[in-house]
This record gives C-alpha cells, sequence and structure tokens, in this order.
C-alpha cells in the first residue's frame, strides 16, 4: 500500500467513520469484481478466495488509481460539511 501511496503521490486523508458518501459498498472495485465472478461456481470458500485474489493481482496500478480517483469528488463533499456530511 504505501508503495502505491508513493508511486501515485497520494496523500491519506481523514475519513469519516460513517460517510454514506464512502461506504466501501460504492467503491467501484466491487462492481468490477461482481461482473468477474458471475456464473462461476464455487465448492469452497477457498476455491473463492483464490479466484479473487488472482483477480485483484491481475489488475495493474491504474486500474486502483482510476478507481480511487472517482472517490476524490466524494471525499471533498464530505471534508466540506465537516461534522454535518449525513444528509438529514
Amino acid at each position: 500500500m504505501q508503495q502505491l501511496l508513493h508511486r501515485f503521490n497520494w496523500e491519506v486523508l481523514y475519513n469519516p467513520a460513517h460517510s454514506p458518501d464512502l461506504a466501501p459498498s460504492n467503491f467501484l472495485l466491487r462492481l468490477h469484481l461482481k461482473k468477474y465472478l458471475v456464473l462461476q461456481k464455487f465448492h469452497d470458500d477457498e476455491q473463492v478466495n483464490n479466484k479473487v485474489t488472482m483477480w485483484l493481482r491481475a489488475q495493474v496500478a491504474e486500474f486502483y488509481d482510476i478507481e480511487i480517483q472517482k472517490l476524490i469528488p466524494r471525499l471533498n463533499r464530505c471534508l466540506d460539511k465537516g461534522d454535518n456530511y449525513a444528509e438529514k
């Protein structure tokens, strides 16, 4: 992780604990992984873990950079709102 932070000159920012805009389910990596795994059948958890690990390792660094960059507007919106990031 530190290597990617250095390579892309990323800065680690404060992440509000319960921000609805930054929930892990909104991280688009999940969508790509779901498309990759669709229609595949597994007999046990180890097979799933191996397949997911293989897919994650096969992705080029730019793939992760693109997806993380998509989080920037969401993070900025949360930071601009301070502690009032949740809409009421």
